[in-house]
Formats: C-alpha cells, structure tokens, sequence
C-alpha cells in the first residue's frame, strides 16, 4: 500500500478542505467519518470499498465513502502525483434509479387530518404547498418570510444556494399563529427548541401511519408529491426546477415519469 495515502495530519487537510470549498455540515461530518474509517483500515480504496459492500452496506453509503476517499486523495495528489493513479482506479457506485414516492391530494389531505398537533400540521402543509425540504423547514426564520409579498426566501440551501418559493396564502394563518413574538427560528417544540429532522420524519411517518397510507412516507415523499402535482396541472418544469432548487433539468425530469397526467396520455394496447 501507498504510504503517502497516510498523514498524521489527515483530519485536519480534510476539514480546512471541505470547509473552504463550501460543504455542509452534514457532508463533511459524513466525509471525515468515511475517511477515517478507510484510514484505520489499512486497505486501499478498491478493496474499502469492496469490504463495506461484502459487510451488506447500503449502494448510498457506499457511493458517499468513495466520494469521500476520492475527495482526500485528491488533496494528498497536490502533495505527490502517483496519487492519481489511485484515484483513477477507484471506481464510483452507480446510485439506484428508483422512482420517487408521490402521495394523491387525498392521502395528504388524510395525513393532515390524522395529525392533532397544530405545529405538526402547520409543517406537513408548508412542506407540500412549497416544496421545501425538511432540513429547510426546521431552519426558517420569520425574517425569511415576507406576508406581503406571499414568497419565502429560503438562504444557503442545499448547495449553499440561495432561492425563493411561494407562501400559499392559505398558510399565512398557521404561521402567524405560531408565534406570537416571530422571533427566531418559526418551528419550535414543546420546549422550545429546534426541530430535528428526526422529529420530523417520525411526524410525517406517523401522519401516514395514521391515515392508513401504506407507501414508504417521508419528508420527501411531500416535496414529490409538490413537484408532480405542479406538473401535472401543467406548470413548466423549469420553473419546477427553480423552485426545487436543482442545479441540472434532468434531476427535476424524474417527475415526468410518475405523473399521472403524462401516464393518462398513454394507452394500454388493450385499450386502443
């Protein structure tokens, strides 16, 4: 094995990298995990790599842990070239092309009615009328919002980019109803604190629960069912794509294959 791949100093390359290049918390914690374990192993990327999908670990995790390998060495390349060779021959973890799950209006109408807790609601609703992502909804601030203008400027989202979505004005009430101060973060708990977005997938998980929905249900199965819906009623999927926040028209194009507009379209040959 390569020694140059070792560096006493590796956690801190790696952080002072990540960081400078922009990445979220939750990647660089991700990053430096991976990174750490395949330095403690001992092995090279190939054969990391390969042990953790023989240990039965998911495609997901795998893809991240190579990313983070070819990240590091990447760094150690500036400091001797052969490294590249190494980096060459990792091999990058095709991610499963599986369709998103989208809810019907009335199954989220069901999960909204299940659900008791005010608060709960009130995310659920923001998280289908805008699109937003979990992460973004337990992060907004009321100076985020403008009640006037009907629009929510949602900062350093994924990507550390910048967008804005609409406010249904049918929300306005909720929101305001919340807090009566509007100081700070807009969704609290019970006691006062920050939402987690574990909390907020057991929130959406039961809701489904709840009202007898038997897909797999997540916060994100909200933001599809937003983005199709749209679609569906016949709005443009660029400006879809704007107010998801992607950076590629592809990543938003999923949707075109769950839409049961498009799906309408089409004919069994039984049928024609």
């Amino acid at each position: 094995m390569n020694r140059a791949l070792y560096d006493a100093n590796w956690k801190e390359l790696l952080l002072d990298e990540l960081k400078l290049k922009g990445y979220s918390k939750k990647t660089i914690s991700a990053y430096m995990f991976h990174v750490g374990k395949f330095i403690e192993s001992g092995l090279g990327p190939r054969e990391f790599l390969l042990n953790l999908i023989d240990k039965g670990k998911s495609k997901e995790t795998v893809r991240v842990a190579g990313f983070a390998i070819k990240f590091y060495l990447a760094i150690k390349a500036k400091q001797d070239k052969s490294i590249n060779r190494i980096i060459e021959k990792t091999p990058n973890l095709k991610r499963d092309k599986k369709l998103p799950v989208i809810l019907s209006r009335k199954e989220i109408e069901n999960m909204i009615i299940c659900t008791k807790n005010f608060g709960h609601r009130t995310i659920m609703l923001l998280m289908y009328a805008s699109g937003m992502r979990a992460s973004e909804i337990i992060n907004l601030r009321w100076k985020d919002i403008d009640f006037n203008r009907n629009i929510i400027h949602i900062k350093l989202a994924k990507g550390n980019k910048d967008r804005i979505v609409m406010l249904s004005p049918k929300l306005k009430k909720n929101l305001k109803t919340l807090d009566i101060e509007k100081k700070d973060i807009i969704f609290k708990t019970n006691r006062n604190n920050k939402y987690s977005l574990r909390a907020v997938e057991l929130i959406v998980k039961k809701a489904a629960e709840k009202a007898g929905i038997k897909k797999k249900v997540t916060p994100h199965s909200l933001r599809h069912s937003f983005a199709t819906h749209l679609l569906e009623h016949g709005i443009d999927i660029r400006y879809i794509q704007r107010l998801l926040g992607h950076s590629r028209l592809e990543t938003t194009q999923v949707y075109t294959h769950v839409s049961k507009t498009a799906m309408e379209k089409i004919k069994s040959p039984i049928d024609i």
